[in-house]
């Protein structure tokens, strides 16, 4: 478990999660709450955030995953 999330919160992972969550993020707040943003109306910042949040854990997540599974494959390939 320390593994991954030493792993999760690495810079490149970090950074391009974060430019994931925001490109992801913005789309679903304007499908999920464009009108109200066009007219002026009140917004559910908690809607707002969790946007912007959701894609960044999918990110992170799969980007973890994945340079995980590649270290062990490498380190399996290496002690051949």
């Amino acid at each position: 478990m320390t593994r991954f999330i030493k792993t999760a919160l690495s810079r490149h992972i970090v950074i391009n999660a974060f430019k994931i969550a925001m490109v992801v993020g913005t789309l679903l707040n304007m499908v999920n709450q464009g009108e109200r943003l066009l007219q002026g109306g009140t917004i559910s910042w908690l809607h707002l955030m969790l946007n912007y949040l959701v894609p960044y854990c999918v990110a992170s997540y799969s980007a973890t995953k994945n340079e995980i599974e590649l270290r062990e494959s490498n380190d399996c390939k290496s002690g051949n």
